[in-house]
């Protein structure tokens, strides 16, 4: 399995609820947005607990892997990306992007979202360069390919569509609403 990187790790085993939540809250705020917190957890009842607390106070919960007694928790802090103002003209909605999947058209997925949130769920064949690595990863895609940038919500992938056309690249669109709801097929970890 591949390793996630997580910008901070947080050591909660041992500890019974509400201590891992009480920890999780105070290491976020030591956090900057769009950065991931591993949460090292024993008690079972922490992914529930965590998983509804980051829905509550608008942080991403990735998803959970066990290792052994470990539950080892991947929370990204929220950056208010949502209300962004979007600015890149070329925009497609998930939907239309599901079609051109189904039919086998020549396209790439771009995902820029964090390594972490890409490993635990995406789309499938989709490269991942996330959008602080874009500028010095523009060699690995072609100019004149038709690229389909995704992020969460359309706010990072409308920044990174609006890069590449600077760059020179042609056939660039941002996909909104995004990852959130997204109802295509996925590869994910928790599968």
């Amino acid at each position: 399995m591949e390793t996630i990187k997580a910008n901070v790790q947080l050591d909660a085993k041992g500890l019974a609820c509400p201590m891992p939540i009480v920890k999780t809250k105070k290491a976020m705020t030591s956090l900057e947005a769009g950065q991931v917190l591993e949460v090292l957890a024993t008690d079972k009842g922490s992914r529930a607990d965590l998983k509804a607390w980051a829905e509550s106070t608008g942080h991403q919960y990735l998803g959970t892997i066990e290792e052994g007694d470990v539950l080892k928790h991947f929370l990204r802090k929220s950056s208010g990306e949502e209300q962004i103002e979007r600015k890149h003209p070329n925009v497609t909605e998930n939907q239309e992007l599901v079609s051109k999947l189904e039919s086998n058209e020549k396209i790439v997925v771009l995902d820029v979202r964090e390594e972490a949130e890409f490993a635990f769920n995406h789309i499938p064949n989709a490269i991942s360069i996330p959008l602080g690595d874009l500028e010095n990863n523009l060699n690995k895609l072609n100019q004149e390919d038709q690229i389909f940038v995704v992020c969460r919500t359309g706010s990072r992938s409308d920044f990174a569509a609006q890069i590449l056309t600077e760059k020179g690249f042609k056939n660039v669109f941002n996909v909104v609403p995004g990852m959130t709801q997204w109802n295509g097929p996925t590869v994910s970890l928790n599968s």
